[in-house]
């Protein structure tokens, strides 16, 4: 099975400056506070939690003048954060309206 896709709105809870790897490719990371309810079990369950997330190209320059506070909405999916860290971080493929 190879599904991996997420979609995830809330607002820009920390976003870092744009850099750039060494080859010039933009990178930023930022995290989402994200609050919902959620249907679980035939019950309605209260979400709140705040995900770090990288974004890489062009949809790093179109985040990279959002500010805290602001709403979002991307699409991506899952990795882990490095080879040697199990932590899970969304990879935003593509910013939603």
């Amino acid at each position: 099975m190879d599904a991996n896709s997420v979609v995830l709105s809330g607002t820009v809870l920390v976003i870092d400056v744009l850099r750039h790897t060494p080859a010039g490719v933009p990178v930023l990371d930022f995290s989402i506070a994200h609050a919902s309810s959620q249907l679980e079990g035939g019950h309605a369950r209260k979400v709140e939690c705040n995900v770090p997330a990288i974004a890489v190209g062009e949809v790093a320059r179109s985040l990279a003048g959002k500010r805290p506070g602001e709403p979002i909405a991307i699409a991506g999916f899952l990795a882990a954060r490095s080879h040697r860290s199990t932590q899970l971080v969304l990879h935003a493929t593509q910013v939603r309206d």
